[in-house]
Order: structure tokens, then sequence, then C-alpha cells
């Protein structure tokens, strides 16, 4: 199984939603389960099937949070030394060519990927561009509307 680039900050959240969905999701579901039983006839039973649904649901995503926990590679952004080079983990600072317009991305995995908080996807067209970048070089990135060229004014690891 291949393992799967995690920042220190993303695999402490996705341990965070594991926990809460086995100490508080699972218990309410299944005493929801056990108050539509106690119900009469699941058949007809609407609050049986809506709990049963989440129930199905919770345990899917606890074994996906477990199944991507134990193929994580934890990297710790802080604990990088890549030299300049932009990195997984890495945040940089990019300037917009032709517009001029600013802006700050951290490279991060699927998971952690959350565009308004400057958090791209590791295998996002703009983060793949980047990749061994460093400062002062320009990359150039496939958008929907055409060629959009950035250039690297800073690499920070933290």
């Amino acid at each position: 199984m291949a393992t799967i680039p995690i920042t220190k900050r993303g695999a402490e959240k996705l341990k965070e939603e594991l926990h809460r969905l086995k100490t508080v999701e699972r218990p309410a579901v299944i005493n929801a389960i056990a108050e539509a039983r106690a119900q009469g006839d699941l058949s007809e039973n609407a609050e049986y099937e809506a709990a049963k649904d989440r129930q199905g649901f919770i345990e899917g995503r606890i074994m996906e949070i477990e199944g991507k926990l134990s193929a994580a590679q934890i990297i710790d952004p802080s604990a990088l030394d890549a030299g300049g080079r932009v990195v997984f983990g890495a945040t940089v600072e990019l300037e917009d060519e032709d517009t001029g317009d600013a802006v700050k991305y951290q490279i991060v995995g699927e998971d952690e990927a959350d565009l308004k908080h400057g958090l791209i996807n590791v295998s996002s067209p703009i983060a793949r561009a980047l990749i061994g970048k460093e400062e002062g070089d320009t990359a150039e990135v496939q958008a929907p509307g055409g060629v959009r060229r950035y250039e690297v004014v800073a690499v920070s690891y933290i």
C-alpha cells in the first residue's frame, strides 16, 4: 500500500475526527437504533432506517480514516530543510505575472486541501507546477482560462 503524505496538522485533525466518531457519534447512533427498535415494527420504521443509514456512514468513515492514518507519512513542515525549494508542506508566496496579485499557499495532502484557507492539494495543477521551484523562479500553470504564470516570491517551512 502506498504511503499518503499528510502534514502533522492534518494528521491531528483526522485523529480528532476519529476520536469524535468513536466516542460521540457511534454511541449516539447505537442509542438511536435501540430507541427505534423499542417502537416495534421495524419494516415501516423510518427512524430505524435513518439510524441504520447513519451507522453505516459512521462505520465507513471510521474505516476510511483508520486506513488513511495507517498509510500516512506524517510530515512536519517546520522540520523540513529543502534548501529553499518548494516541497510538500512548504508555504509559497506567489505573484501573478499578469495581474500582480499576490497569493500565499501551503502544499498539503488531499484531505487537508482548503483553498479558502490557502491550503492546496499536492496533486493539484498549481502545486505540481510549483514543486521543485525556488525563489525567483517562474511557474506556468495550465488553468481553465489559459496558461497562468506565477513568480515564486518566497518559500517557507512553517
